[in-house]
């Protein structure tokens, strides 16, 4: 009867130590997904390598909002983003969107660069100035390469 006892007990302890991590769970994701008191911008980049739905976006290296969704455009190729950003912070209607790199073996993020226009982004409005990802590989075969190449090795055939 006493080992009854105790399994019921350890059985309540961990259903309820799930419960818990759910509902934390739950509001941790809540906070930059499209929750109440934020809204939506979207941005089409070149590159979005390193980036997927959940990825931070953040300004001055705070994070804002979040990636909540990443199509890509049949007719431009490029890869079309909505960002959901805290509703305090508005941005200018000539601001930028990046995809940064924390580092060289970090993630990427999209970061935003204010403007300087008066007029705010309204919700649902597109960032126009974008710069997609950049390859780490494809830098360092440019590095490696010499740059672009085949200019310098060009002579002059005047005499």
């Amino acid at each position: 009867m006493a080992g009854h006892r105790a399994e019921v007990l350890t059985v309540s302890a961990v259903l309820l130590a799930a419960a818990a991590f759910v509902l934390y769970a739950g509001q941790i994701t809540a906070r930059g997904t499209g929750a109440v008191g934020s809204y939506d911008l979207k941005a089409s980049f070149r590159s979005v390598e390193g980036v997927k739905v959940g990825t931070d976006v953040r300004l001055a290296g705070v994070k804002v909002g979040t990636v909540t969704a990443l199509t890509l455009n049949p007719q431009t190729f490029y890869a079309d983003a909505t960002l959901t950003v805290q509703d305090q912070v508005q941005l200018p209607d000539d601001s930028a969107a990046l995809v940064s790199s924390e580092g060289l073996l970090g993630g990427n993020f999209v970061e935003l660069v204010p403007g300087g226009s008066i007029d705010n982004l309204a919700p649902g409005s597109e960032i126009l100035d974008t710069q997609g990802a950049v390859s780490i590989i494809q830098l360092m075969m440019k590095f490696a390469g010499g740059g672009s190449g085949g200019d310098s090795a060009k002579k002059d055939s005047t005499p």
